[in-house]
């Protein structure tokens, strides 16, 4: 069942690029362009519908593909050197301002471009990874939207113990290649402090391959009482069909960042509206390609989140779930 407007937005911006649009503002007749460079395959759910998000901001402030706006699209599912081979084409390219999703990317972006302006849609802390002076007066070429903070890793614990409150050991599944930022200090303590508080012991758990995965997973489960919460990764991302049958198949009650993971069986994810996030990344790209300077626009901060339930993985798992957290999930699988 669907509930509260988090579904509705997703669902129509997803059928955005399908539907007649008629522009509230006229752009000049020339031909700009731009780029979009992200950590997905670039053909999963999830991403599908950020880009109708990012497509239908951009149609509402004049901005058309093939009228007056030209799109490249790169994608480097998960891999680190593809990632760097992408930027460093872009920017020797004529494009003139690139979307970015993910900090690999924009890390990439970074060593690779200090004059294209970059807006960044899926970001967690702008000012501690390098990428911007401060949230108020960015410097720089970079600005953006950010969907994540340290604190959440915390949200994450309390979520899954609430859930499932047999779990006594929860590990932090990351990869440090594609998620530095997921797996720092800030995460890690504030994933530590909320852990202990529920006595629950804390296990960050950095991996580097799929087979990886597999084999430490496998570890974790094989002693009682453990659990799992998946950092917003560009790896387990690309890897996730693989870590959802993984955590179901060992019976590991796990959490996820994205609602793409819910929906192919997931126990349960909480995380922004990434798609809302697309939405609003569009000003930017439109106040940017008017003459504003990426410097001097301001990080904003998230403001839609949602909860989504897979109510058939807790079923399989033996688990119920509190019916206060049930009223309160925007979207629930039976």
């Amino acid at each position: 069942m669907r509930r509260r407007g988090f579904i509705t937005l997703i669902g129509g911006a997803a059928a955005a690029g399908a539907l007649p649009f008629v522009a509230q503002a006229q752009q000049a007749d020339r031909m700009r362009h731009i780029a979009i460079l992200g950590n997905s395959s670039g053909a999963d759910t999830d991403t599908v519908q950020r880009l109708a998000g990012l497509y239908r901001g951009l149609n509402a402030l004049g901005w058309v593909e093939g009228k007056n706006l030209k799109i490249d699209r790169r994608w480097s599912a998960g891999d680190p050197e593809r990632v760097k081979a992408h930027a460093q084409d872009l920017a020797r390219s004529a494009v003139e301002l690139i979307v970015v999703y993910g900090t690999p990317a924009t890390a990439a972006l970074k060593q690779a471009t200090s004059n294209i302006p970059i807006v960044f849609a899926l970001l967690t802390d702008p000012v501690g990874e390098g990428f911007v002076d401060s949230l108020s007066r960015p410097g720089g070429n970079i600005t953006g939207f950010s969907a994540f903070d340290s604190e959440m890793s915390g949200k994450w614990m309390a979520l899954l113990k609430e859930v499932a409150p047999g779990v006594a050991r929860a590990a932090l599944l990351f990869n440090p290649r594609t998620s530095p930022g997921f797996g720092g200090p800030l995460m890690q303590q504030h994933f530590r402090t909320t852990a202990r508080q529920l006595a629950v012991e804390p296990m960050p758990m950095p991996i580097d391959s799929a087979a990886d995965m597999e084999r430490t997973l496998a570890d974790h489960a094989s002693r009682s009482g453990g659990g799992l919460v998946a950092m917003p990764d560009g790896f387990l991302f690309v890897h996730s069909a693989l870590l959802v049958r993984l955590a179901n198949e060992l019976r590991l009650p796990a959490i996820y960042p994205f609602r793409h993971f819910a929906t192919i069986g997931g126990l349960m994810s909480y995380g922004v509206n990434t798609v809302d996030l697309s939405v609003r990344a569009a000003s930017y790209v439109d106040r940017i390609l008017k003459g504003e300077k990426p410097a001097d626009l301001p990080v904003q901060a998230p403001n839609t989140f949602g909860l989504a339930i897979n109510l058939k993985s807790a079923k399989a798992l033996g688990l119920d779930v509190p019916p206060t957290l049930l009223a309160t999930a925007d979207e629930v699988f039976e």
